[in-house]
């Protein structure tokens, strides 16, 4: 993303180069954004009609555009709603649907997220109370079920999105719980919108809605590759009713960020999805151009790179990296474009699947300007 047409500005962030191999860094700020969102962005940076119709000059529904491309886009979802984050979506929806009431949830499913947030504690700070069922590594419907009752709101599946439990372990789909009686609001955390060949067990919004769950949240800014912002999807009703609630006004979303995620949902692809699409051999083949150019002590090697930000746990992603001596890492750093790359067993590799290839040369006079320090 070259970005060449704006203007550069001064600030306390610098842009780097993320050659981590990690796709959703949370230290380098997630999903880095598509040169359609940020065009989006600065076309809407003035005066926009984000809540008038230019037809009749009324006002109109905030985002109105954003909304049906995020409808579009999840056709199963009978309306969206789009609020900051993804911890703000779920926040939100137990406050207008579960504020004094009991919400299920799985012992195996209380996660703690980013910086020690946890699911219970954001939960029951916004009214709920929880009521914990199964045990850490195995839950039954009949668990769910004897827990269900008239002060029930809902029934939470959360995807346990940044580890995994192996070995002796059971859980219930969403498609067994939506038989309960109660609605389901299934957290699936990363924000696929669709089944994803190279992921299989990440759950998406569109099979989940189709399994039953009354309402799905989600973030913006990890599989979907957007800003941050936390999707809202599901029942109309429920929608309705959450986005009514007087708490949604202070999680709603800016100008800025719905032009991006519009951007990103009818533009070109953005880049963390074009990354997990991304061919291993054309990512060596890159990787042996840019050694040759650096030159010794660069050499290509094979590597194995992670989604991220909590995102598909476990699966290693076919790519390929420039592998450097560690004592690099430091100076790439600090160098005059910042270079971020990974040391594994003993090298520092810059894995190429997070980096575009318009960057090539940057990465490639970066690192020559380390060797010579």
């Amino acid at each position: 993303m070259a970005h060449a047409s704006l203007p550069e500005v001064t600030t306390g962030m610098r842009r780097v180069v993320n050659a981590t191999g990690i796709s959703v860094h949370p230290n380098l700020g997630r999903a880095p954004l598509s040169d359609a969102a940020v065009v989006a962005m600065s076309t809407v940076a003035g005066a926009t009609d984000i809540e008038l119709d230019l037809d009749s000059g009324r006002r109109d529904r905030r985002g109105r555009t954003t909304l049906a491309a995020l409808a579009a886009a999840v056709p199963d979802a009978g309306d969206v709603h789009v609020v900051n984050n993804g911890a703000a979506a779920l926040a939100l929806v137990t406050c207008a649907l579960a504020m004094r009431r009991t919400v299920v949830v799985a012992r195996g499913e209380m996660v703690e997220i980013g910086d020690g947030f946890r699911i219970p504690e954001l939960l029951e700070s916004v009214g709920a109370r929880l009521r914990e069922v199964g045990t850490t590594n195995r839950v039954h419907r009949a668990d769910y079920a004897a827990a269900v009752g008239p002060q029930t709101a809902f029934v939470l599946k959360v995807h346990p999105s940044n580890f995994r439990i192996e070995g002796f372990t059971s859980s219930v789909d969403v498609a067994e719980l939506a038989g309960l009686g109660s609605p389901v609001v299934a957290d699936i955390g990363s924000g696929l919108l669709a089944p994803h060949p190279r992921l299989p067990d990440e759950p998406d919004a569109s099979s989940t809605l189709r399994a039953g769950a009354a309402l799905v949240t989600a973030s913006g800014d990890k599989l979907l590759g957007g800003p941050q912002c936390g999707l809202l999807l599901g029942r109309a009703d429920l929608v309705e009713r959450v986005r009514r609630f007087p708490l949604a006004r202070a999680m709603r979303v800016d100008k800025l960020t719905l032009a991006a995620l519009e951007a990103t949902l009818v533009g070109p692809v953005p880049p963390v999805p074009a990354a997990l699409a991304a061919d291993a051999g054309s990512l060596l083949a890159r990787a042996q151009r840019l050694a040759a150019a650096i030159g010794s002590p660069a050499a290509a090697v094979e590597a194995r790179a992670a989604v991220g930000g909590g995102g598909a746990p476990g699966v290693a992603v076919p790519s390929a990296a420039v592998a450097l001596p560690p004592a690099l890492a430091g100076p790439l750093r600090l160098g005059e474009t910042p270079v971020v790359g990974r040391v594994h067993d003993g090298r520092l590799l810059l894995d190429l699947l997070t980096v575009p290839e318009e960057h090539d040369g940057t990465l490639a006079a970066a690192v020559r300007r380390a060797l010579e320090t």
